[in-house]
């Protein structure tokens, strides 16, 4: 004997989808718009770093800026006395102190 299942005709169509819109509001709560907001800050972190700012890169490295290259996205990191090395600006993780006097 095969049973069909069918919407009763005065059950609102709507309410059916009214868990999948409350879960993806609640996912949007929770993961989407903190992570949106977390990435503006860190675009905006990277678009304020000045000369002579220390900061550190993904890779870990930590130096202090020594050049900026609009053009070509890139920061350049001065290591040491003597090493200058040449970043993507999206490589950069965070600030370590602004405007250090060296």
């Amino acid at each position: 004997m095969l049973v069909l299942m069918t919407v009763a005709p005065n059950q609102n169509q709507i309410m059916s989808f009214l868990p999948f819109l409350l879960m993806f509001g609640i996912l949007y709560l929770l993961i989407i718009r903190p992570q949106r907001k977390r990435q503006k800050e860190m675009q905006e972190m990277i678009n304020n770093i000045k000369i002579k700012d220390k900061v550190f890169t993904t890779s870990g490295i930590i130096g202090i800026v020594a050049n900026i290259k609009n053009e070509k996205n890139t920061i350049v990191l001065k290591v040491d006395e003597s090493t200058k090395i040449e970043f993507q600006k999206a490589a950069i993780a965070g600030l370590i102190e602004k405007d250090v006097q060296k």
